[in-house]
């Protein structure tokens, strides 16, 4: 396509598919290029397509045209002639000129270097540090072969060269990088030594500034952080650390005089703004005593710091530290002072809690408007593998010298070769990083600015993306690369442990070179377990001896102790294991299960991690271990139904028909809280799970304990038909873990029965399901509470349909017919829980509604049970249940709305407090926002009890107040590590949303 083409009104469309924004300044700009040379050819234009951003690389081309003929007549037609004789120029300028407007902005002050980007050997060759230094070292007058150079520019004029020529070879860096496949660390590496030149050429003006004292003191530059790493990024600070040493006959004060101002001067030179701009802030705040302390010391200073003062993290720094400028000797000499110290740091006390608590604290100070889209430091982010990596070097890299590469990328591929890392995880997490790391170049190339927060803008994102190579759907495409780069990250963050810790921490007999107990020791805690000494006699037992199933558990052991080291209590899910094991020493099938399913190791070691609950099922089960492999979804109650009664129906007598229907019943619990622990289960799904099981328990009881009643008394035949109705969250398919059955029982003689032996034997009946549920024994009880019923425990325990009626004609209080919301008659005889429902839903559903009187008895017991329920010392800010927020304060709400309106709105009949409340917004009872928070809210407070449930093994409304179990509620929860505090603020968040609607919907 020609110009001219692109200038007709058909041009248009053309424009757009080269990926023009805006097309009537594109036209014009690509007109204005005709007044240097002829139009631009179509591989001209294909190239332009190709950028980042076609519209601002198009318009800064004619920016630098007309620069280049002011600076020199004719320049512009020379570079023009260049960029369409020479395609390889004009994709490197192009894609300079559309990628980065800062590096534009340079072009149009110093046209001239434009045509740096015609050299050939530009895409394929990388310039030696030693060259860039040269280069950089010459810009301000000073002889690159001299022991300490010395600039001999004037001061101005050296400080603004040293910026001209800092940003030429930034360009001809940028230029290769996006145009030629550089490798990201080939990047960063390059980026490196270019700092490690500017600083030594900074150092060279410098000691003109501070004069003949400079030679008082020998000076070294020792790069920390990325720049030492040989990973830096386009913008950044480069962290750094003084040394020095008194030359010979000079005395140690002037010596430290002169270094220190040798050193303040080389980082003002490199940050102070000039006509040319900054080159980036030199921060020596990693040196001892951070900014506290003096700004450069002697070796024997930094020794005695690091030897008596230093915490963790400073030795995590040093892992880093490379001499990059000044006395190259000098800065050796530090390394070998300070290096042995790096592969002692884990050593210290508390050191992996020191680490972690690092790491959360860089995530706490994220803000929150960026959180989501930090590259660097955020959730999945740049700083997730630096970490993870760094950790697995001090605590590994003491005893393996291969490992303590100070580059990321090589020291991931030195921890993938040693088997410390595994090579699908290796693999994964390099291109993870190697993208991240890539995004964050292109991130802050635009600008020049220190940035690593992705942009939400759709104009930059779009540049972004394109600049990565996406160029279709471009936005979208790269959000979607980028979201599942961080997934995988976020997941081998937490995984990568080292792996073969078979010898290192179980000490198994055998020939192999082991560590010694200490160490062992050492490697468990650096695991995060805090009792490492039990953790060893736990691995002793579990893989003593020469048996087929000691050798098999010690292949396992390795994976297993890190999954453990994954979840909150590492030390009792090692404990578990050793138990479950124990109880299953005899089964061939359980070893070799884990051994050959990975996936049901993975699952068992986070359940037993994680939940006491989940654990008490399963010990008292072994077997349940199967079950890990099959589909943890709730099973329906017709399924369980039908396995319980046949699993009765092969015992003799009532007792042991019911103990083999809750042997049932605790396999589907365990069940359902392994799909719930490991976030394959939804809460709604869960509630109903239960409430399913709880059906097909009752109902497999129920006809149980019923023949055995009428054999008892030599019946031929049941004189009543029985149902159950469930009531409150059972009633809603909404139990939780802990929650009781409540039930209301109903009783129906058969035609030709005596009503007194019909209501005898239901009574009978009754009572023997709520005692046979109830009894302890090796399964979970279920508590069959009827105190809903009419008139409380005082009443009846079993009425007919008649004896209810008249109840609720009479004598029905307000609170019982909002109790009959969630009655739900779901077992026993069909038609008489047909029958049932007819009676009670005029009670419930009044065609006119509920009375005003009856709405302000409804508020008054409300703030009565908020006053008089919760429990002495409870926080009411973290109590799920009655706390402001919490679970009543929604459910009162939406059965309110019940009680006003269900009457003529069909939808709001229903039991279940999400399915009403939909109904209640699709009515228009309910603003959907408001609707919408307060499902919210109570998915979030019901997740939150399973939670503390699975945790804690009893039941709890209210969020623990011990740190590990807290810690573990957050992990059941899905978060993080370490983001206790991010889960109960989510909490408290959702519950103050949901008190304001509260307020307007139930209060007004």
């Amino acid at each position: 396509m020609s110009p001219s083409t692109a200038r007709t009104p058909g041009g248009r469309g053309s424009l757009a598919r080269l990926g023009f924004s805006d097309l009537e300044a594109g036209r014009r700009d690509l007109a204005a290029l005709e007044r240097y040379g002829p139009p631009p050819p179509d591989a001209l234009l294909a190239i332009l397509g190709r950028t980042a951003d076609p519209d601002a690389a198009t318009a800064a081309l004619v920016r630098l045209l007309e620069a280049a003929e002011e600076a020199r007549e004719g320049g512009g037609r020379v570079l023009h002639g260049e960029l369409v004789d020479d395609e390889g120029f004009a994709m490197r300028l192009l894609g300079v000129l559309g990628a980065s407007e800062a590096l534009a902005e340079h072009l149009v002050r110093h046209p001239e270097h434009a045509l740096e980007l015609t050299d050939p050997t530009l895409g394929s060759t990388r310039p030696p540090a030693w060259a860039l230094r040269a280069d950089l070292l010459r810009s301000v007058g000073a002889d690159p072969g001299d022991d300490l150079p010395v600039s001999t520019s004037p001061d101005a004029e050296a400080v603004d060269a040293l910026r001209v020529e800092y940003r030429r070879l930034l360009l001809r860096l940028a230029a290769r990088d996006l145009t030629h496949d550089v490798a990201v660390d080939d990047a960063a590496a390059e980026l490196a030594d270019l700092a490690a030149g500017t600083l030594e050429a900074a150092l060279a003006v410098a000691r003109v500034r501070v004069g003949e004292q400079h030679a008082l003191a020998r000076l070294a530059v020792v790069a920390m952080g990325k720049c030492g790493g040989h990973e830096l990024n386009y913008v950044s600070d480069v962290d750094v650390v003084f040394v020095h040493e008194p030359v010979e006959g000079a005395s140690p004060d002037a010596a430290t005089r002169a270094a220190t101002q040798v050193a303040s001067q080389t980082m003002r030179i490199c940050s102070e703004q000039t006509g040319e701009g900054t080159i980036w802030p030199v921060d020596a705040n990693l040196r001892p005593e951070g900014s506290a302390g003096p700004l450069t010391r002697t070796l024997a200073s930094h020794e005695g710091y690091y030897a008596r003062w230093a915490k963790a993290w400073e030795f995590q720094a040093l892992l880093k530290a490379r001499p990059v400028a000044g006395d190259r000797s000098l800065g050796q000499d530090y390394l070998d002072v300070v290096t042995p110290f790096v592969w002692t740091a884990a050593d210290q006390d508390g050191f992996v809690e020191e680490a972690r608590a690092m790491r959360r604290r860089v995530v706490e100070h994220i803000p929150a408007r960026d959180a989501e889209r930090q590259l660097k430091l955020g959730s999945g982010g740049l700083r997730d593998v630096e970490f993870a990596v760094q950790l697995l070097q001090l605590v590994h890299g003491r005893a393996d010298e291969t490992i303590r590469a100070p580059t990321t990328l090589s020291a991931l591929a030195d921890l993938t070769r040693g088997g410390y890392v595994g090579r699908e995880d290796g693999e994964q997490l390099h291109r993870a990083y190697a993208f991240l790391r890539t995004l964050e170049h292109r991130i802050q190339l635009h600008q020049l600015r220190r940035t690593h927060v992705v942009p939400d803008e759709e104009v930059a994102l779009r540049r972004l993306a394109r600049s990565m190579g996406y160029f279709n759907d471009p936005s979208a495409s790269l959000v979607k690369a980028w979201q599942g780069h961080r997934r995988e990250v976020r997941r081998l963050h937490e995984k990568l442990f080292y792996r073969p810790l078979l010898t290192a921490v179980a000490q198994v007999p055998g020939t192999e070179v082991r560590l010694s107990s200490a160490a062992a020791r050492t490697r468990m805690t650096a695991l995060g377990y805090d009792d490492p000494e039990a953790a060893l006699r736990h691995l002793e037992a579990l893989t003593d001896g020469v048996s087929r199933t000691a050798s098999i558990r010690r292949t396992l052991l390795p994976v297993m102790l890190h999954w453990f080291a994954e979840g909150p209590d590492p030390d009792a899910g090692l404990f578990r294991f050793r138990r479950i094991s124990e109880a299953l020493r005899e089964s061939p099938w359980y070893l070799t299960t884990l051994r050959d399913e990975g996936e049901v190791a993975e699952r068992l070691a986070h359940v037993l991690s994680t939940s006491r609950y989940a654990t008490d099922l399963l010990e008292r089960e072994p077997r349940g271990v199967r079950m890990l492999l099959e589909d943890l979804a709730p099973r329906s109650a017709e399924d369980v139904g039908d396995e319980m009664a046949a699993t009765a129906s092969r015992q003799d007598g009532s007792e042991k028909a019911v103990r083999a229907i809750r042997v049932v019943r605790r396999r589907e619990l365990f069940r359902i809280a392994v799909g719930d622990l490991l976030g394959l289960t939804d809460v709604a799904d869960v509630g109903r799970g239960l409430s399913r099981l709880t059906d097909a328990t009752l109902q497999a009881t129920l006809d149980v304990v019923a023949r055995g009643v009428a054999a008892q008394r030599g019946l031929d035949e049941q004189p009543a038909r029985l149902a159950v109705v469930a009531m409150g969250r059972y009633g809603g398919f909404e139990l939780s873990y802990g929650s009781d059955a409540d039930v209301l029982f109903v009783q129906e003689p058969v035609p030709g029965a005596d009503p007194a032996a019909a209501a005898g034997f239901a009574q009978a009946v009754a009572n023997d399901v709520r005692r046979l549920l109830a009894q302890p024994g090796a399964d979970l009880p279920l508590v069959v509470d009827a105190d809903l019923r009419p008139e409380g425990r005082q009443g009846a325990l079993v009425r007919t349909i008649e004896s209810y009626a008249a109840y609720y004609a009479r004598w029905s209080q307000t609170w019982e017919a909002q109790a009959l919301l969630r009655a739900d008659a779901v077992v026993g005889d069909r038609g008489l829980r047909d029958r049932f429902h007819a009676l009670i839903d005029p009670v419930r559903y009044p065609a006119d509604g509920i009375s005003d009187d009856g709405v302000l008895e409804v508020r008054r017991l409300k703030a009565r049970i908020d006053q008089e329920r919760l429990p002495r010392g409870a926080d009411p800010r973290l109590h799920l249940k009655l706390g402001r927020g919490g679970l009543a304060d929604i459910e009162w709400s939406v059965q309110l709305l019940q009680m006003r309106h269900a009457g003529r709105v069909q939808a709001l009949r229903t039991p279940q407090t999400l399915a009403a409340l939909e109904a209640a917004s699709e009515a228009g009872l309910v603003d959907p926002d408001d609707a919408a928070v307060l499902a919210d809210g109570w998915r979030l407070a019901s997740r939150t009890r399973n939670a503390v449930t699975l945790v804690r093994a009893k039941g709890g409304d209210e969020l623990p107040r011990d740190v590990r179990e807290r810690a573990a509620v957050a992990a059941v929860l899905g978060y993080p590590p370490a983001s206790t505090d991010a889960m109960v603020n989510d909490y408290l968040r959702s519950a103050r949303r949901v008190r304001t609607v509260v307020e307007r919907v139930f209060w007004e």
